[in-house]
């Protein structure tokens, strides 16, 4: 079973790739792989596996 996480975006103008990068990776070590990402970047859908 899997669940999802949406995490709303608010990266400013500067640096946003790199904030970007350090959010996703700050998921990434909690188990959150990145399902999808509206072309706006005003937010992302994590996903993971439920029982882990």
């Amino acid at each position: 079973m899997k669940e999802y996480k949406v995490v709303t975006l608010k990266l400013g103008f500067t640096n946003r790739v790199q904030k970007l990068e350090d959010l996703l990776n700050q998921y990434a070590r909690e188990g959150w792989a990145l399902k999808e990402m509206p072309t706006n970047w005003n937010a992302i859908v994590l996903e993971r596996d439920k029982n882990r």
